[in-house]
């Protein structure tokens, strides 16, 4: 159980220094749904959104980052 504590408590703090750095930097990120290939669809009473690129590329970090942390 206690190993559960740690783990809950280093991403929570993963999760606070995220929210820090995004709150005194808005732009860092401003890319992130706008690469192409992320479908956007706007009509007069109607808009779509699907982020596709952005969560493959979200989703390929992610595995390396977990590739990376089991060896």
């Amino acid at each position: 159980m206690q190993e559960i504590g740690k783990l809950v408590l280093i991403v929570g703090l993963m999760l606070a220094a995220a929210g820090a750095i995004l709150w005194r930097f808005p732009g860092l990120f401003r890319w992130v749904g706008k690469l192409p290939g992320d479908i956007s669809v706007h009509k007069e009473n109607f808009s779509f959104y699907f982020p596709v690129v952005t969560c493959i590329l979200i989703s390929i970090v992610l595995t390396l980052l977990s590739w990376l942390f089991r060896r």
